[in-house]
């Protein structure tokens, strides 16, 4: 029962990276690495007509949308929200886990900046001293 039990432990802690899922590696047909730094990371998606993908995971992003397009986004918990961006838009969205489906007609094309790192802080300076006043 204790060699179960070890094993048991062992497969959880052997699958925990298996829970981060990198969209580039568990959906290559949908997501290509374009650009990466070690700061950034710029991904182009490309889904066609009502194709879906599998759960995976995103850091945050900046979304900038090539084409017109309508997708459905479900989380783990089994929740889904259907969102629509415009050719051109760009946007801002916080990292999570999702399963997105094109819901529309058209293709979609979308270019995804990810962060690698949060921006650090910028220590405080002191603001200079006012420029005398014109005689």
């Amino acid at each position: 029962m204790r060699r179960f039990l070890l094993l048991a432990v062992f497969v959880c802690l052997a699958a925990a990276p298996a829970l981060t899922q990198d969209p580039v590696k568990v959906d290559p047909k949908h997501y290509k690495v374009m650009f990466e730094n070690d700061q950034v990371r710029v991904v182009r998606v490309h889904y066609g007509a009502h194709e879906k993908s599998v759960m995976h995971e995103h850091p945050d992003v900046v979304a900038i949308f090539l084409t017109d397009q309508k997708a459905k986004f479900t989380t783990p918990d089994g929740k889904s929200e259907e969102k629509e961006g415009k050719a051109g838009d760009a946007l801002w969205m916080p990292g999570g886990k999702h399963l997105p489906e094109a819901m529309g007609d058209k293709p979609i094309e979308v270019i995804l900046v990810e962060m690698k790192h949060k921006m650090a802080a910028k220590p405080a300076t002191k603001a200079p001293p006012p420029p005398p006043p014109k005689k």
